[in-house]
């Protein structure tokens, strides 16, 4: 093949994905690997490191074979992964994290809830940190991990010499670096990259970390994403069936490097990139915003600084369960059953034929709020609770198909109440990329342009989150000046779809329904 080729590899919850690409940004092949995940109560999520690198080692392989590419083509690699927490030794060995005390489970899975008292306590503190994570401390975050480690494992916490989120796990199994990502530092470690005091060694003092730049073996200054961390070790090089000469960038969170990737090509104009907002919607949905000032938002994560470009701020909203949330749906509803893709998809077929004949009166007296498992923004409240409204004794599968129509319009006005809050902080987002799962929904597409009334873009890009990492890799192999110059140069450009005009006031009267039932819970919720 002859040419410079680049490698990005994306760590999910389920599976590790490698792809290989062109300095242009040309997905040459790709390929899955499952990983497993252990589950030993509704709390406990647990991940065996050394499985996730093997993982990752044979989806790069097969990548390669797919691209038809040869190791020696390939000048740099990049790894996002899930915000998981990888413990080692001091000699690199792996170290418990798991009640049974079996050293192959060594990592505490993102979605791991067995923190929330710990969480609840840093948020307690009132502490500037949390004025940086959106102003509550999530149990999805490192510090309560970290904490519920040292007092409930203190036998794990004595022998850690070396704790790493895993995209920056993967960079050492890599290249032998203990550098740290400011994308997983900043999110994640309460880092406050901006400040002349990073670390705020009072704020680890108070919650009883005050040891853990040590036994965690973290650096005093985060490095950039997308900075050069060095080559691949010849073991690393040899396991990936790559070559020495490989140079590796430092890493991001998954849903970041989604954003990077959908958004690569406004990196150039970090002053008008508050009109772009990058939405990565599956089983969850994340929802990104970046801005060339910090915004501070209630229920909103962040604001980061560099967590996904150097220089640029960042915030971080979400929705608990979207994807999930239709599949529980269809699972719950008498005339479901198993919410495979082709259900789906029939539902989705059936939906529009029943609007063919109604229209948007389709199931216009049928309500939902979608917090079936919690709010994450703009409201920040993991307690809040799914409502329905408008409910008949039909139970036939036109029935379960209006129920899931109307579903699909609670999650699109979801997504308008983060964004119009966001505007209320200064950004003038009218532009929504999406990415992930959800395109793959024709219903969900529609409605994020009408019901947000923003233009919906999907990238062309097979894979925007690997797309991102190759831009990664592309910045350390020196391939382009900065990073912002290898989005501009990769991105693949998008599909975009304007906003229905004549279904805005319908859709304006579902949100100010939708604000309404919110305060209707809220007043129960009180009673």
């Amino acid at each position: 093949m002859g040419q410079d080729l680049l490698v990005g590899v994306d760590v999910g919850t389920g599976s590790a994905r490698a792809g290989v690409f062109t300095p242009q940004g040309k997905l040459l092949g790709r390929s899955e690997q499952p990983i497993s995940m252990r589950r030993s109560d509704a709390n406990f999520a647990e991940h065996d490191s050394e499985q996730i690198w093997s993982a990752v080692c044979q989806s790069v392989r097969g990548a390669l074979a797919e691209a038809g590419a040869k190791p020696v083509d390939v000048v740099g690699i990049a790894f996002d992964a899930t915000c998981s927490l990888v413990v080692r030794d001091t000699a690199g060995a792996p170290v418990t994290v798991s009640r049974d005390g079996e050293d192959r489970w060594d990592t505490i899975v993102w979605l791991d809830h067995r923190a929330l008292e710990e969480a609840d306590e840093c948020t307690r503190t009132g502490h500037e940190v949390l004025h940086y994570a959106g102003g509550v401390m999530s149990p999805e975050m490192e510090v309560p991990k970290l904490m519920w480690l040292k007092r409930h494992l203190p036998q794990s916490w004595a022998r850690a010499g070396q704790m790493f989120d895993l995209a920056d796990f993967l960079s050492w199994k890599a290249t032998g670096s203990i550098a740290r990502s400011q994308s997983t530092l900043t999110c994640k470690w309460t880092y406050l990259g901006h400040s002349s005091e990073p670390w705020r060694h009072d704020f680890l003092q108070e919650v009883g970390l005050e040891d853990l730049l040590d036994k965690a073996a973290l650096p005093q200054t985060a490095s950039a994403v997308g900075a050069d961390l060095g080559a691949l070790t010849d073991e690393a090089a040899n396991e990936l069936g790559l070559t020495a000469k490989c140079r590796v960038g430092a890493g991001l969170i998954d849903a970041h490097a989604g954003a990077l990737g959908a958004l690569g090509a406004f990196t150039h104009d970090v002053d008008t990139i508050d009109r772009h907002l990058a939405l990565i919607a599956g089983t969850s949905s994340c929802v990104m915003a970046l801005s060339a000032e910090d915004r501070p938002t209630t229920g909103v994560w962040g604001p980061y600084f560099g967590a996904v470009l150097p220089g640029v701020w960042l915030n971080e909203g979400g929705q608990s369960a979207t994807g999930a949330l239709l599949d529980h749906v269809i699972s719950w509803h008498s005339a479901g059953g198993e919410p495979t893709r082709e259900r789906h998809l029939a539902i989705c077929r059936r939906v529009m034929e029943l609007r063919e004949a109604e229209g948007l009166a389709l199931a216009d007296r049928l309500h939902v709020l979608p917090d079936f498992h919690g709010n994450r923004s703009p409201l920040g409240d993991p307690f809040a609770l799914g409502v329905i409204s408008g409910l008949t004794l039909d139970s036939d599968f036109d029935s379960l198909c209006r129920l899931y129509w109307r579903t699909c319009v609670a999650i699109a006005l979801g997504v308008r109440h983060i964004l119009e809050t966001l505007n209320t902080r200064g950004y003038a987002i009218d532009t929504l990329h999406v990415t992930g799962g959800h395109t793959r929904n024709p219903l969900l597409m529609e409605l994020y342009a009408d019901a947000t009334n923003c233009t919906v873009v999907e990238p062309l890009t097979p894979d925007a989150t690997l797309l991102g990492m190759a831009m990664v890799a592309a910045n350390a192999a020196g391939l382009y000046p900065s990073l912002d110059q290898a989005c501009i140069a990769m991105q693949q450009g998008g599909l975009s779809r304007a906003p229905n005009t004549s279904a805005r006031s319908a859709f304006d009267r579902d949100y100010a329904i939708f604000l309404l039932m919110l305060k209707q819970r809220q007043a129960i919720d009180a009673l």
